[in-house]
């Protein structure tokens, strides 16, 4: 599952993810179980409601990994 956020173009990070689901521009959503729920949930209602495939992985730093960053991810969308 990853390993298709490793090759696509992303944004990663809540903000850049929040503009990518309100652009219309997100396709997949990714989200990290140990990120917290208060910016997690409501970017994965949201992808919900507009049909777009949700997937969680554990832990944020394999999230960040996955998108080619330093830092750990809470959320990550191919766009």
């Amino acid at each position: 599952m990853l390993t298709q956020l490793e090759h696509a173009d992303k944004v990663a990070g809540v903000k850049q993810t929040r503009r990518a689901l309100a652009d219309g521009r997100a396709k997949e959503l990714f989200l990290a179980r140990d990120a917290d729920p208060n910016l997690t949930q409501p970017l994965a209602q949201t992808a919900q409601d507009m049909g777009i495939p949700v997937h969680w992985t554990e832990h944020m730093a394999e999230l960040g990994h996955a998108c080619g960053i330093a830092v750990g991810a809470a959320v990550a969308a191919i766009v």
